[in-house]
């Protein structure tokens, strides 16, 4: 319904106000590219972004071969098979952060694991930068809740990892975008891919409690 708002906790939440009753908080995907997507726009300014989550099962995935209404792929069994599909996220970033419409894109791969995704974004920069750490700055002052101009406690949603860790150290974390220092690379002063995991269960039930209450303390003025 584009009637109600989409709220991403770090990113817009100050766009709530009442009398509004209903609002989406968008989905796991979004809480991990939006907050990446703004602090990237904010720092270096971003022409287009391409994006892939490489997405943890759900349960609306059979486990033997099957049908589904939705796409002949998706009704592929979810344990044995690595399955392309698509993903309203990249789409949803413009809902969250209008000044970035018409410039992002993405494709969902689910694979066979539990829990645990990945947002894999190639970006094309405005402003170059000169090394991958430069690239990562304003990502770790987000982490460390001293970005300038972050709307929001961005600290509570972004977090940077410099360890080599594996999907599964990443079940129960959190942050909804937790850079991969090591796995995000930098081609030139103007092309970059970051790598983010996110827990598609626990951080983005965390999200939708942060919105709750931050719903709550405007309704209230506490």
């Amino acid at each position: 319904d584009p009637t109600i708002p989409t709220i991403v906790v770090g990113v817009n939440r100050k766009s709530y106000h009442p009398p509004i009753d209903i609002v989406s908080n968008a989905s796991c995907t979004t809480n991990c590219l939006a907050p990446l997507a703004k602090v990237l726009e904010g720092a270096f300014g971003i022409e287009w972004g391409m994006m892939t989550t490489v997405h943890a099962s759900t349960s609306s995935q059979p486990i033997l071969d099957g049908y589904s209404r939705k796409s002949r792929r998706l009704g592929r069994g979810v344990g044995s098979n690595i399955i392309p599909t698509t993903t309203g996220a990249a789409k949803a970033v413009s809902l969250v952060l209008p000044e970035l419409a018409g410039r992002f894109t993405g494709i969902s791969i689910r694979v066979p694991v539990n829990n645990v995704s990945m947002v894999d974004l190639t970006v094309s920069l405005k402003n170059p930068i000169a090394s991958k750490e430069e690239l990562l700055r304003p990502l770790r002052e987000a982490a460390a809740g001293t970005l300038p101009n972050a709307a929001g406690p961005l600290s509570n949603v972004i977090a940077v990892n410099d360890d080599e860790l594996v999907s599964s150290d990443f079940i129960g974390w959190s942050q909804s975008c937790v850079v991969d220092s090591a796995a995000t690379t930098v081609l030139n002063s103007t092309t970059a891919k970051v790598v983010c995991w996110y827990d598609n269960e626990w951080a983005y039930s965390v999200r939708i409690l942060d919105l709750i209450k931050y719903m709550h303390s405007v309704d209230t003025g506490l």
